[in-house]
């Protein structure tokens, strides 16, 4: 069926998009949330040796599910269209608020623990991992959210400029082109945020800063890109299956009301 996207020839057409929406919609703020949560809490060592040189990668474990969240706003900006995207990141900062607010109102009710001077319970208390993950995310949060809202919002907006500047063709084009570039707008922003505003890094003080928050920069970004990358064939597939089993067409624009 040759229709519009929201068309609903079919109750039984509509709760199939309605379902798959949902799955996109839910890997995105499940992923989301994860990342969130997980955070700065532990970095990565990926480093690895090409032609005798150590090349260092560290990477925190909260980078890991990141590119799940582009490949889903890809899906819904071509299957759903802009509008819906954005929703879907909207809702995602809200769920930023939500997951902190518990984590506040969590960390606030009695019995008040016994904290040192770190702000933290005795390690062998057994609410010490609460008190970690909370002070990590809590400290983390507005990095979290501006370089999230910033990036998804760039992801949305490039894929859709492309979207039209190719009318509709170069699938491969918005796909990677609008999650490189915003990838690296998270990058930077997550990283420089949490390190200035919130002081969540390992850094260490006695050698110049910026050396080594570009190396967290690059790496988180290296990650995500070489996943973006190997994501084109499955996002292609994902699409073409999709488009048939939706009866949508991708390459059609909506436009804005």
């Amino acid at each position: 069926m040759r229709g519009l996207p929201y068309d609903y020839v079919s109750s039984e057409l509509h709760e199939r998009r309605e379902r798959v929406f949902l799955v996109l919609a839910g890997l995105f703020l499940g992923a989301m949330t994860m990342l969130n949560i997980l955070g700065v809490s532990r970095f990565l060592d990926l480093s690895f040796e090409v032609f005798g040189v150590q090349i260092p990668l560290p990477l925190a474990v909260g980078v890991l599910p990141y590119p799940i969240t582009f490949l889903c706003t890809d899906f819904i900006s071509e299957l759903y269209g802009r509008e819906r995207a954005s929703h879907v990141v909207y809702v995602g900062l809200l769920l930023n608020v939500f997951v902190v607010g518990f984590l506040w109102v969590g960390g606030s009710l009695p019995p008040e623990p016994t904290l040192a001077a770190s702000g933290l319970p005795d390690p062998t208390a057994y609410d010490f991992a609460f008190y970690r993950i909370r002070q990590l995310t809590m400290g983390a949060v507005l990095a979290s959210m501006i370089a999230y809202l910033a990036a998804q919002l760039c992801d949305v907006w490039l894929f859709h400029f492309w979207k039209r500047l190719t009318k509709g063709r170069h699938l491969w084009l918005r796909n990677n082109g609008s999650t490189l570039i915003s990838q690296f707008v998270d990058s930077f922003c997550v990283i420089t945020i949490t390190h200035f505003w919130a002081k969540g890094l390992p850094i260490h003080e006695a050698d110049p800063i910026w050396p080594q928050l570009w190396l967290f920069i690059v790496s988180g970004y290296v990650f995500k890109m070489v996943v973006a990358l190997l994501d084109t064939i499955p996002f292609y597939a994902g699409v073409a299956w999709l488009s048939r089993y939706l009866e949508i067409q991708p390459a059609w624009e909506r436009e804005p009301d």
